[in-house]
């Protein structure tokens, strides 16, 4: 028998945060999932000017892991799932991967603010959790509501078969929510035979990992990768979008802007990022 998945859903305990804490229940009661509740204190700028006592420091932490455990009392029995807290004082990143370690989680979910310019080129802490942990993150934005998840958007500029499989552990998730997946590739190439031999592959290799959950799979020719899935996320009327981001080296960094914090930024549906290995 399957060990049950493991879900953690990290708080600041903003409006944005506690929209994703909310939606990430909803997914552990969907899929039978376990949630922890996860906080990295951090001091507020007033007290990080101050001379703050390690006294009035450890009141701080204490009645931010109360706030936590008091949270996480009222979704347990809200939606009848085990729920667990920690709260840590510690920087976010190194906290999360350690917690993942331990606990063997499947899935991280954080909120997603708007878009604004900044976000855009520098991002902000969901984004950089994104690019640097190897686990599936979903980018909940405050508008979002877990109601149903019926369509699932896989999109891509380069859908590889290495990411077709690596999407194949969220099969009986789909499978309880009853949903469907769209796998849409974005090319900006034109086809030639190689293109050909490798979406005949690609074809197969759906069929074998996904013979037990609709999809279908769908491509177009475009240079404007980011407007042709915002387009194709209204025309699908998808719940949610999954993309997985491209590794750039530090110099290509500097030219390139991420697709995929470009669009978890500008989302009302949430933005499944699965990590790029």
């Amino acid at each position: 028998m399957l060990s049950p998945l493991t879900i953690i859903a990290a708080t600041n305990f903003s409006e944005t945060s506690n929209n994703a804490v909310t939606y990430a229940a909803g997914i552990a009661k969907t899929a039978g999932a376990k949630l922890i509740l996860f906080n990295s204190f951090s001091l507020s700028f007033h007290s990080a000017n101050s001379l703050i006592t390690a006294e009035n420091l450890q009141k701080q932490i204490e009645k931010a892991a109360s706030r936590l455990e008091t949270r996480s009392a009222e979704i347990a029995d809200l939606y009848k799932i085990e729920v667990s807290s920690v709260c840590t004082y510690s920087f976010l990143e190194d906290e999360l991967s350690y917690l993942i370690g331990s606990t063997a989680a499947s899935l991280v979910v954080m909120g997603m603010a708007e878009r604004s310019f900044e976000q855009e080129l520098m991002g902000n802490s969901t984004t950089a959790v994104i690019k640097n942990l190897n686990i599936p993150v979903l980018a909940v934005p405050l508008k979002a509501r877990f109601h149903s998840i019926k369509k699932i958007l896989y999109a891509s500029d380069t859908l590889s078969l290495s990411a077709i499989k690596r999407f194949s552990w969220i099969r009986q998730i789909v499978n309880d929510l009853g949903a469907e997946i769209e796998f849409f590739s974005v090319e900006e190439k034109l086809n030639n035979l190689k293109e050909e031999q490798d979406r005949i592959l690609l074809t197969s290799t759906l069929e074998k990992e996904f013979e037990q959950v609709k999809y279908m799979y769908k491509s177009v020719k475009s240079n404007a990768v980011i407007k042709e899935i915002e387009k194709e996320i209204k025309n699908y009327e998808a719940d949610i979008l999954v993309m997985v981001p491209q590794k750039y080296g530090f110099w290509d960094s500097l030219v390139h802007k991420s697709k995929t914090r470009i669009m978890a930024a500008g989302l009302d549906i949430p933005l499944l990022s699965f990590p790029n290995y």
